[in-house]
């Protein structure tokens, strides 16, 4: 007999209690939502009893329960996308909707005819309530649900009419739970993401997509406006001055966004803010605090048509210019800087003695960091060239201080260029070899940020910053390891840079990383070797340290972005080389791509397809 620890039965019951807990499904697929969650959370009591039993289980029971733990992943992972998705695609998309929701069906009613309830200790209630499960999911099993007549007829009309029924897309509306400006906003940010998940290609769906919530975003605005932007006082239509919907303000400026993009996550700003953001080295999103996956900044067209039509009519004048992103106490530089005290620092930096030096240094890193007129006075004041000498200090924490204040600098776009004039770059990446660990890590950010321009990649590389980076990459603190990866893959853009990060060895630590789950670094990796294999070199030396095996696995198991980066890293590697499409089909690659190719990004859908092609010319070993 074999035992099947309490936190198996636990895992399975805390998977029912996920599924059970989501939200509800607002969306054309809500009916086969609502039913497979259902159906799922009536499993509960079966686990409830077992998980208090203490039972030993068989190896069938175990291998059953493992089967059922796998659909169960698998519903949660559907409802998840379905949740989250569009709207709108989902619904072009139907029949391929309800194919995915009949085979996790399918899954987990196989799960449970392979369970053996006989051989389980379960109390006659609990036994009768399994049964009536399992014959609602065999009822499921062999019923495709149907698609909604009405909403089909609809789809059509709105697509191929110039001026659609206005109660045909009043019904899209209603059927899609695309009612009010914040649904439509949540809607082009999925289509965005879209956008963005498949490599700036999204195909002819995307055009029907966008086209389609045109439509209805000047039906459900026309009907929403009718009496909004005026009251009726007395018999006189009195002209109300707009409120400024939430949705259209930048999160860091709060003001009207004229250049809305958006970031990885999702999440709308201000190009002009966000930019600023990114320049300064972060690699967060501001607002939900997420790792950017990507520092592409994609525009979200379908946002900025909502501000001008609510503009329009609301009488509102369109943004002139993007917002200034700055502190709103903050009018002009000359009010908000204390120039003066700015001077006596700058004296104490070429004057002082070291401590004096280091004081100084230390002051001018937190009014940089402070706001962005303090960024633009400290350079005019002439601090840059001073804190650049002081990169050469012997004194660590005085050279800490002065590579964090030109960091903090850097964020104006302005200094980035001083910086780089003063002849910074040799100086930052001798701190980068040399420094303590958090001049270290900072002269990797600053790196970062002078590499946003593509000029700077070059000089970059050229002062010998990567191989400094790599020894970062493999020694430095989580953070610092993250700085380094992050400016890695920004100069990696540039094609000689790709080969000195190549002969430098950054592949065997990347494959390290790759292989241990538990470094949190397997994103970076994965982004990193994704650009090297597009450069034959790095495909030479990626394809030199036996990646097929993991590479497999992650298109397996990881994340939808790295599924998607590990495709186009194993489509480099056996494009032309049958010695690692072999190893691959060895490894059953064909059933994880071909799964890919179903549930994949859609550049994650062409890699694999690619992969699948070259796979059938392969003869069997």
């Amino acid at each position: 007999m074999e035992t099947m620890e309490v936190v198996g039965v636990s895992e399975l019951l805390d998977a029912i209690r996920e599924i059970s807990g989501l939200p509800e499904c607002r969306n054309a697929s809500r009916k086969m939502c609502c039913n497979l969650i259902r159906r799922v959370k009536l499993l509960s009591p079966l686990f409830e009893e077992l998980k208090d039993s203490e039972q030993e289980f068989g190896a069938d029971v175990v291998k059953a329960l493992e089967l059922l733990k796998a659909a169960l992943h698998s519903a949660k992972e559907l409802l998840l996308s379905v949740n989250n998705g569009s709207k709108l695609y989902l619904a072009l998309q139907w029949d391929e909707i309800a194919q995915k929701f009949q085979k996790v069906t399918e899954q987990i009613e196989e799960a449970l005819s392979a369970i053996p309830f006989d051989k389980l200790k379960i109390s006659e209630e609990v036994q009768e309530q399994i049964e009536l499960v399992h014959a609602q999911f065999k009822r499921a099993k062999g019923k495709l649900e149907s698609a909604d007549l009405q909403l089909c007829m609809d789809l059509d009309v709105a697509q191929k009419e110039k001026d659609p029924d206005p109660a045909a897309l009043k019904r899209l509306s209603e059927k899609l739970y695309l009612r009010s400006i914040n649904d439509l906003k949540k809607e082009s940010l999925s289509l965005h993401e879209m956008v963005i998940a498949s490599g700036g290609d999204p195909g002819d769906c995307f055009e029907k997509m966008s086209s389609l919530l045109r439509k209805l975003k000047d039906s459900v605005l026309s009907g929403s406006l009718e009496a909004d932007p005026f009251e009726v006082e007395k018999g006189v239509m009195k002209h109300r001055s707009p409120v400024i919907p939430d949705d259209f303000r930048c999160p860091i400026s709060l003001e009207l966004m004229k250049d809305p993009v958006i970031v990885s996550t999702g999440q709308t700003y201000e190009r002009a803010c966000i930019q600023k953001w990114l320049d300064a080295g972060h690699k967060t999103c501001p607002k939900t605090q997420q790792t950017l996956m990507h520092t592409a900044l994609t525009p979200n067209y379908v946002l900025k048509s909502l501000i001008a039509l609510w503009c329009e009519s609301n009488g509102v004048e369109l943004p002139k210019k993007q917002g200034t992103c700055r502190n709103k106490k903050s009018s002009n530089s000359t009010s908000d800087c204390d120039r003066a005290a700015i001077d006596a620092l700058l004296l104490k930096l070429s004057n002082g003695n070291s401590e004096e030096q280091r004081a100084a240094a230390g002051e001018l890193r937190l009014l940089a960091k402070r706001n962005a007129d303090n960024r633009v006075c400290i350079a005019e004041a002439g601090a840059i060239p001073l804190l650049v000498e002081l990169l050469s200090s012997p004194d660590s924490r005085t050279q800490e201080h002065a590579v964090t204040a030109l960091l903090n600098l850097s964020i104006n776009e302005t200094n980035k260029g001083t910086i780089v004039n003063a002849g910074a770059i040799p100086d930052i990446v001798d701190v980068l070899k040399n420094g303590s660990m958090e001049a270290r890590e900072n002269a990797a950010a600053t790196l970062f940020s002078l590499s946003v321009i593509d000029e700077n990649k070059v000089a970059i590389g050229a002062a010998g910053a990567i191989p400094a980076l790599i020894d970062l990459l493999c020694q430095g603190t989580p953070r610092g390891k993250k700085d380094a990866a992050t400016a890695i893959f920004n100069l990696s853009i540039y094609q000689g840079n790709k080969v000195r990060a190549v002969r430098a060895g950054i592949v065997v630590p990347l494959m390290r990383f790759l292989k241990d789950a538990g470094s949190g670094m397997v994103d970076e990796a994965l982004a990193i070797l994704a650009i090297l294999a597009s450069h034959q070199e790095g495909k030479v030396a990626i394809g030199q340290a036996e990646p097929v095996p993991v590479l497999v696995e992650v298109i397996r198991t990881g994340s939808p972005r790295n599924r998607e980066n590990a495709a186009a890293i194993l489509w480099s590697l056996c494009t032309g080389d049958t010695r690692h499409l072999k190893v691959g089909k060895e490894l059953g690659a064909e059933d994880a791509l071909k799964e890919l190719v179903e549930n994949g990004t859609d550049r994650a859908k062409r890699k694999a397809t690619n992969i699948l092609e070259l796979l059938q010319r392969v003869d069997d070993p």
